[in-house]
């Protein structure tokens, strides 16, 4: 029987230790942790029975996952929840730009951008299954469906500020500027419109779900079934140097790329322990839960029935904070993302106390605290907010690290979103996931295609190491 060590135990980790061991491979999955989970954990940090996702908590790409959904993690435990209503942006003045799953429903709410909102997203949202096959892998390969592809990529090429000049109102502006915000860049660098059109047009196929008893759901599903597979799963284990790694035909990381020059040291090739040196991390976030009384007291009607709000103002706001945290300064006005998984899901709350999900989005590495920025935000939203809160606790950059280090500086995105990463992965190479050493590779979120809870970047890890060693048998 072939043997895989997989270091690190998040979604993609425990993804790829899954695909390997379908495959009849004894897989070991070694987490620093005292529990697997990465990002993806959920936990009672305030009040207990009050359940909050300490990361990732709206999957769009996960319950569309093709790796996920061939597992029958349902079986495990694994559902999904709905929010009436996706994503909600308001603006001063009680108005907003509000996100539903019908790509018409969004249409209708958007006025005379309503056309316009279709002609973007109405095709790639209705073809999503197809477009999934090229753009969840790396995209320096033969597309499956290369005319949907294309369609769909060209857009991505234009700077989100390119993209939001095609709607002519400024809740539909703010509407898509607050998605392509999740790529902390700033709007008008080439290729930040990937992220919003991609978060967009996933969502409008699949809707933005919570996994129904917290994102750890979806780790502890997968956990699962890996220890049903016959594999390993030992915690609290931090690997610092390749000589504790116990021998393996095949060696998987899910780490952030220097942490494995660290691990690796002088084994790496030259030439990737440079890539991986000058892999570069982008701004953090500052994350705050609070237990709130009652809900928000949000001014505009749909808040109160969103899954997610982001709160960032005018696009052009939006803009401004993003070049902010990009040169390291931190703004008066952060762009801050609220989490009401709630209500999709209400066994998280304890009576009429909720938890409130937030983070904002801070320079990388910021030292201060912005928990009064965001309370700032959502007052500036739902006057009497303050009032409600009847507890919090707080992650801050520093401790995002700490909690989980491929967060290097509070960045929860594992990497600069770039145009040369989002292209090639964590180095320039057509092998993002090989780092140089036979029978090594990263399966972590710095490679394609990118953050989230799908799982892919593990699948696709294992798919190379499984070549590997089907060519070594």
């Amino acid at each position: 029987m072939s043997t895989a060590i997989v270091v690190g135990g998040g979604p993609n980790g425990l993804a790829a230790a899954t695909a390997l061991a379908k495959e009849g491979v004894q897989v070991t999955v070694l987490e620093a942790a005292e529990e697997v989970g990465g990002g993806a954990r959920s936990g009672q940090a305030i009040l207990p029975g009050l359940l909050h996702d300490h990361c990732s908590a709206f999957h769009p790409m996960a319950v569309g996952s093709t790796f996920l959904n061939s597992l029958g993690l349902d079986r495990y435990g694994l559902s999904w929840s709905w929010p009436e209503i996706d994503c909600v942006h308001p603006l001063d003045g009680g108005d907003a730009g509000v996100l539903y799953r019908s790509v018409e429903d969004t249409a209708a709410g958007l006025g005379r951008d309503g056309s316009r909102w279709r002609l973007v997203f109405g095709r790639p949202s209705a073809g999503f299954d197809r477009l999934a096959q090229d753009i969840m892998r790396p995209l320096l390969r033969v597309p499956r469906h290369p005319l949907a592809l294309a369609r769909f990529g060209l857009p991505t090429l234009l700077p989100g500020s390119a993209v939001a000049r095609l709607f002519a109102t400024e809740k539909a502006r703010a509407l898509f500027g607050g998605v392509a915000a999740h790529a902390f860049r700033p709007l008008h660098y080439p290729l930040t419109s990937a992220i919003g059109l991609g978060i967009i047009t996933a969502g409008h196929r699949y809707g933005w779900p919570v996994a129904a008893g917290g994102s750890r759901s979806i780790t502890a599903a997968l956990a699962a079934l890996l220890l049903d597979l016959g594999g390993k799963i030992e915690t609290g284990l931090r690997v610092r140097a390749a000589s504790q790694l116990p021998p393996a035909e095949v060696t998987l990381f899910d780490l952030a790329p220097g942490a494995i020059v660290d691990i690796l040291g002088d084994r790496l090739p030259s030439r990737v322990a440079r890539g991986y040196r000058r892999y570069r991390h982008g701004p953090g976030a500052f994350k705050v839960d609070f237990a709130v009384q009652r809900g928000v007291p949000w001014t505009n009607p749909h808040a109160h029935r969103a899954g997610t709000v982001h709160l960032g103002g005018t696009f052009a706001e939006v803009a401004a904070t993003e070049r902010e945290i990009h040169a390291g300064r931190m703004p008066e006005r952060p762009f801050v993302l609220v989490g009401q998984q709630y209500l999709a899901d209400p066994q998280r709350s304890v009576g009429d106390v909720h938890p409130l999900w937030t983070y904002a989005q801070v320079p990388h590495g910021y030292t201060g605290d912005a928990t009064e920025a965001i309370i700032a935000q959502i007052e500036r939203f739902a006057p009497g907010f303050r009032d409600r809160i009847v507890g919090r606790t707080v992650r801050s950059t520093t401790q995002m690290a700490a909690y989980n280090p491929n967060y290097v500086g509070g960045d929860i995105v594992t990497g600069a979103q770039t145009a040369r990463h989002l292209v090639f992965g964590p180095r320039t190479t057509l092998s993002p996931y090989q780092v140089g050493i036979p029978g090594m590779y990263i399966c972590s979120a710095a490679t394609p295609p990118g953050p989230g809870a799908h799982g892919m970047c593990g699948a696709n890890a294992a798919t190379a190491a499984l070549r590997y060693l089907r060519r070594h048998r």
